[in-house]
C-alpha cells in the first residue's frame, strides 16, 4: 500500500510513539528497534520513542506532529490504557484530530513485564504495533455522549464510613438517602468502648456524627431498611428500598422507653444482638442508649402478641398519648431516583468457632475481642466491669493474635486492625483489672501513626509479648476454670504453657455474608474472599467498574477508622465532583443494531449484563440504549444475523488487527 508520501491522497497519515516508560518497557524491549519498524510500515509519517509519553512534553511531542505533519491517524505503545488512554485520547484531541482516531498497545503489561528474553519480546511489542497501525486506519470519528447526572446520593451501610460519607454530602448542598439495615445507625463503632492508639472515647467520637445524621435537613435517615433492586444508569438510577416495620412509628416515637418498662416481659429472655448474647433484652427494645434513630423496635417473633394474640398491651398502654405503638405496619417498598451511589456495608468478624482448638463456645472463659469490648463498654452488659461468665474477675489474661486471618485453612489475608485492638485490650484489661496480660502473636504489625509508639507504650506496662502461634487451648488438671494456652516461644526457642483465667481472641475481619448477593444489586465485583473490588488498586481505590457507584471502608477490606473515614470522604469527594459536573461523557464503545439485518430473534436480550437491550415490538427488531450499554460486546457475540455490531470493535478493524499481527508469522 502507498504511504501518502507516495502520491496517495486518500491514504491516512499515522504517527506512531513508543514509550520508554523508563526502564519498565524500555529493559526488555529495544524501543528503538519498534520504533525503526514501525517507521516502515504503510501510512506511517512519523515514529518516535520517548522516556516517558505520558509526561507533558511526551503530549506535546505528539501536538506538534498533528500539526506539523497532518497527521489523522495516532497509536501510543506504552503502559495499560486503563492508565493512560484518556490522557492520549486528550491530546490527540487538542491537536486536532478525533479522539477515537487513535489507538493504544499495551507492552509494558503484555509484553516486558511478562517476557524476560529481550529479543522475544522486541519481536511481540513489534506485532503489537504493527496490529495497532493496521487497525487504526479503519477507525470512525466517534462523539461522547453526555447524560445529566441527578444531585441525589445514595448510601448504603450507616457505620463510621456510610455517615462520613453522607455528611460530606449533605454539607456540599446535595441531598442523601441513608440506608442501614440494622435499626440504628453506628455500625460496628457503636459497640467498642475505645479507639487505639489515643484511646478516645468510641462513643464520645461517634456520638455526635450519628446525631448531626439524624438532624441534618438535607439527610433522609431510613434505619431497618434494605435496597432490594437498582436499575438505571449512571447520574440516573432508580433503587427500591424494603423498609421493615417496626411495629413503632418512627414518626411518633420520642424514645421515651417507657413501653420497654411496662411491657409484660419482666426479665427479658432475648439475646441481645447488640451485647452478642451477652446479656437479654425484652422483645421490644433500644439497642443502645445513643441509638439513632431513638425509636424503639418490636421483634415479632418473640413479642406475645405476635405468637398468641393474647398480650395484654401494656406496651400500647404506656404509649397512650403518643399512638406510636402499631401492630399493624406492615412492611413499606420506596422508590427513589438517585444520580450516585455509595456502598459502604462494612465487615462481619470471623467466627472463632470454626478453629475449634481455640476452644471458643465450649470454655465459657473464652471471648472473642468484639465481646470483650462489650464487657469494657459502659453501656454493655456488665456496666463496664470485667466479670467473667463464672462470675470471676481474672487476675491473668491471654490474647491470642490472628484468629481467622494470616491462615491457609480459614483466611489468607491479614486484618490489619487486629494487632492494634489486641495491644489496646491488652492495656484496658490491665488497666481495669490489674490481671497479669500475655499476648500471643506471629508478627507485630503497627504501620500507622503513632502505632509503634502504643506497642512501646503497652510493653513497658508490663504485658508479657510472646513470639508464637497458640497450637491448643485446654483445662488446667485441677478444673478450675482456669485455660492452659500452649505454644511454641520462637524467641526462645522452647514450648510454653501459660495457665490464664481468661483467653481473649483477636478474630480477623471477613467481607459481610451477603457481600455476593450486594455485588449482584449493584452490578459490581468482588475479588478474594468476598471483598467489593476496586476500579485500580493505586489511581482508583474507591471506584468500581459501574460508573456512579463508588466503595468506602472495610467492605473493600480490613482497614481501621482513619483510613475508613478518608475513604469516606474520598468517595464522597468523587460523587461530588460528577453531580457538580452536572452530566458525565459516556464512552461511543457501544453496541448498536443494523435494524435491515435484526431478524427479531431476542437472543441478544436475556444475554445483555447490563440490560441495555430491548425489543421494539412495533418494528419487529431489537434496540440498544446507549446510556446503558457499557460495551462488553456480549450481544455482538451471540447475534446470529450479525446485526448487533460494536462501535471501536468493528468487523474490518478487528480483521484488520489480526492480520496486522500475523503479517510476519
Amino acid at each position: 500500500m502507498p504511504t501518502p508520501e507516495h502520491g496517495d491522497a486518500n491514504a491516512v497519515r499515522i504517527g506512531v510513539y513508543i514509550c520508554h516508560c523508563g526502564t519498565n518497557i524500555a529493559g526488555t524491549v529495544d524501543v528503538h528497534a519498534v520504533a525503526e519498524h514501525a517507521g516502515t510500515l504503510p501510512g506511517v509519517v512519523v515514529a518516535r520513542e520517548y522516556k516517558y509519553m505520558c509526561s507533558d512534553p511526551g503530549q506535546e511531542l505528539i501536538k506538534a506532529d498533528i500539526r506539523e505533519h497532518r497527521l489523522d491517524r495516532i497509536v501510543v505503545a506504552s503502559c495499560s490504557p486503563h492508565l493512560h488512554e484518556k490522557t492520549f485520547r486528550g491530546a490527540v484531541a487538542d491537536g486536532g484530530v478525533n479522539p477515537f482516531h487513535f489507538q493504544m498497545v499495551n507492552i509494558r503489561e503484555h509484553v516486558s513485564w511478562v517476557h524476560p528474553d529481550k529479543r522475544a519480546g522486541t519481536e511481540k511489542a513489534d506485532a503489537l504495533v504493527r496490529a495497532a497501525v493496521s487497525r487504526v486506519r479503519h477507525h470512525k470519528p466517534l462523539e461522547t455522549r453526555r447524560v445529566p447526572v441527578r444531585s441525589d446520593v445514595l448510601v448504603v451501610g450507616g457505620g463510621i464510613a456510610g455517615i462520613h460519607a453522607a455528611l460530606t454530602l449533605a454539607d456540599a448542598g446535595k441531598h442523601v438517602t441513608l440506608v442501614e439495615r440494622e435499626p440504628t445507625i453506628g455500625g460496628h463503632m457503636a459497640m467498642f468502648d475505645k479507639t487505639f492508639p489515643t484511646l478516645d472515647c468510641a462513643a464520645c467520637i461517634l456520638t455526635p456524627k450519628m446525631t448531626a445524621v439524624k438532624a441534618h435537613p438535607n439527610i433522609t435517615l431510613w434505619a431497618y431498611a434494605e435496597v432490594q433492586a437498582v436499575s438505571g444508569y449512571v447520574g440516573n438510577f432508580t433503587v427500591t428500598v424494603k423498609r421493615k416495620p417496626r411495629y413503632v412509628r418512627d414518626d411518633v416515637c420520642v424514645g421515651c422507653q417507657e413501653c420497654i418498662d411496662a411491657c409484660v416481659y419482666k426479665v427479658g429472655k432475648e439475646p441481645d444482638a447488640f451485647n452478642l448474647g451477652m446479656s437479654k433484652r425484652k422483645p421490644i427494645y433500644l439497642p443502645f442508649p445513643q441509638a439513632v434513630p431513638q425509636v424503639v423496635t418490636i421483634d415479632p417473633e418473640s413479642c406475645i402478641e405476635f405468637k398468641s394474640g393474647k398480650c395484654k398491651k401494656t406496651c400500647v398502654e404506656a404509649c397512650a398519648d403518643r399512638h406510636a405503638i402499631d401492630f399493624t405496619q406492615q412492611e413499606r417498598i420506596e422508590t427513589i431516583e438517585v444520580g450516585t451511589i455509595l456502598l459502604t456495608t462494612g465487615f462481619k468478624v470471623f467466627d472463632a468457632k470454626r478453629l475449634p482448638s481455640y476452644g471458643y463456645g465450649t470454655y465459657p472463659n473464652v471471648y472473642t475481642a468484639l465481646e470483650v469490648e462489650r464487657l469494657l463498654n459502659a453501656s454493655g452488659p456488665t456496666a463496664g466491669e470485667m466479670v467473667l461468665r463464672d462470675g470471676r474477675t481474672p487476675r491473668t489474661v491471654g490474647i491470642i493474635h490472628c484468629i481467622g486471618s494470616r491462615d491457609e485453612h480459614t483466611n489468607k489475608h491479614c486484618s490489619r486492625v487486629c494487632c492494634m485492638y489486641a495491644l489496646k485490650l491488652a492495656h484496658l484489661v490491665q488497666e481495669r483489672t490489674g490481671a497479669e496480660v500475655y499476648d500471643f502473636y506471629i508478627d507485630m504489625r503497627t504501620p500507622g501513626k503513632g502505632f509503634e509508639e502504643f506497642y512501646n507504650r503497652v510493653a513497658e506496662e508490663g504485658v508479657h509479648f510472646i513470639r508464637g502461634k497458640v497450637a491448643d487451648v485446654y483445662p488446667t488438671a485441677e478444673q478450675d476454670g482456669r485455660l492452659i494456652l500452649q505454644a511454641e516461644d520462637t524467641l526462645l526457642g522452647n514450648v510454653r504453657r501459660i495457665p490464664v483465667d481468661m483467653v481473649i481472641l483477636a478474630v480477623g475481619l471477613e467481607a459481610q455474608a451477603d457481600a455476593e448477593d450486594v455485588r449482584r444489586t449493584f452490578n459490581i465485583t468482588c475479588g478474594t474472599g468476598g471483598w467489593f473490588t476496586e476500579r485500580h488498586p493505586k489511581l482508583a481505590p474507591v471506584a468500581t467498574f459501574t460508573d456512579g457507584v463508588w466503595i468506602a471502608g472495610a467492605c473493600q477490606g480490613p482497614k481501621d477508622i482513619p483510613d475508613t473515614v478518608a475513604q469516606a470522604g474520598a468517595a464522597a469527594g468523587e460523587a461530588l465532583a460528577l453531580i457538580n459536573a452536572g452530566h458525565i461523557e459516556l464512552e461511543p464503545n457501544t453496541a448498536y443494531i443494523v435494524a435491515a439485518d435484526c431478524s427479531g430473534c431476542k437472543t441478544c436480550v436475556p444475554m445483555c449484563p447490563y440490560k441495555a437491550i430491548g425489543f421494539d415490538a412495533e418494528q419487529g427488531k431489537a434496540a440498544i440504549n446507549e446510556v446503558l450499554c457499557k460495551g462488553c460486546g456480549t450481544c455482538v457475540s451471540v447475534c446470529p444475523s450479525g446485526s448487533a455490531r460494536q462501535n471501536l470493535f468493528e468487523d474490518d478493524e478487528i480483521y484488520a488487527e489480526i492480520g496486522g499481527v500475523l503479517a510476519h508469522a
